[in-house]
């Protein structure tokens, strides 16, 4: 038995992350310029008891945090985004082979947040129009490229807090079942 698993090839992996990244990308600016020409502001168009479209635009960052800054915060925000999708980048590119597991999440989060980047830079502000509520509490409306951040991070967290990787694991096992 070998000691060691053969490692993924490393060219692949940032690609993959990348190709995530691009297609939340086009499935963000597509959904959200449907929401804009189908949808009339802030007019919910019931989906079902607990879910509405509705068209809604945020000019601060998560919750609306900062939405009523008085404008800096678009520039502000957008350096924040474009400098978190450039480490991100590097990361996918700097990847080892045992933290293959790390790919997806990366991608979800750099296609989410280059989707919202574009909003803010070319509009002043994010489009959203998913409504989730339940009777007279609404969650804050939000778009694809959030619920790719949101998944993105949480299955970073995942990754993170299993520590190490499967290969590591299997690797492990077999030197256990050796002695």
């Amino acid at each position: 038995m070998p000691e060691h698993l053969p490692a993924p090839r490393r060219g692949f992996r940032p690609w993959l992350g990348l190709l995530i990244a691009v297609a939340i990308i086009l499935l963000d600016q597509w959904t959200k310029h449907i929401a804009v020409t189908e949808l009339v502001f802030r007019s919910p168009y019931r989906v079902t008891a607990w879910f509405d479209w509705m068209l809604t635009y945020n000019t601060g960052a998560a919750f609306s945090f900062l939405a009523d800054a008085g404008g800096w915060q678009r520039w502000f925000l957008a350096t924040v985004a474009a400098a978190v999708s450039g480490f991100i980048v590097v990361w996918l590119f700097r990847l080892e082979p045992e933290d293959y597991g790390l790919m997806v999440p990366l991608g979800l989060i750099l296609g989410g947040g280059v989707g919202n980047l574009i909003d803010r830079v070319s509009l002043g502000y994010v489009v959203d129009f998913i409504s989730w509520h339940y009777r007279d509490w609404y969650w804050p409306a939000f778009n694809v490229a959030d619920a790719a951040i949101s998944v993105g991070a949480a299955a970073w967290l995942w990754v993170a807090l299993i520590g190490g990787s499967a290969a590591q694991a299997i690797a492990s096992d077999e030197a256990a079942q050796n002695e």
